[in-house]
């Protein structure tokens, strides 16, 4: 029996990696055939990646990790609607603002530098 993270299970990543990558090269070189084509070799270099991952043991903590995840999100507590469209709404009235501050601010360097420090003229 092999240790966990042995040679075996980092070759069974690297196939998974390579398969996966496979489908979307093929994806890409096959660009003249019909789209049902593409997107089969894409999805199916994704299955058998995603397959060969299942079977090392990092794509079992990968998918207990993904499991976990989930559970943890559906604990969160969101906002109400309102409260999250305000909210966002402030946010971008924020950006807003420092983008308006950051232009005016190149351009008040550029006015300086190119007219008072270089003397050249735009």
């Amino acid at each position: 029996m092999q240790a966990e993270g042995g040679l075996g299970d980092r070759v069974k990543v690297a196939c998974a990696v390579v398969a996966i990558l496979a489908g979307i090269v093929g994806f890409y070189l096959l660009a003249g055939k019909p789209t049902l084509t593409r997107v089969g070799v894409l999805v199916a270099g994704l299955v058998v990646g995603a397959v060969l991952a299942w079977f090392s043991a990092s794509g079992r903590e990968f998918i207990a990790f993904a499991k976990e995840s989930y559970r943890e999100t559906r604990k969160v507590v969101w906002p109400p609607r309102n409260d999250a469209i305000r909210l966002t709404g402030i946010v971008f009235g924020f950006v807003l603002m420092i983008a308006i501050f950051l232009w005016g601010t190149d351009k008040v360097l550029e006015f300086v530098l190119y007219n008072f420090i270089l003397g050249w003229k735009k």
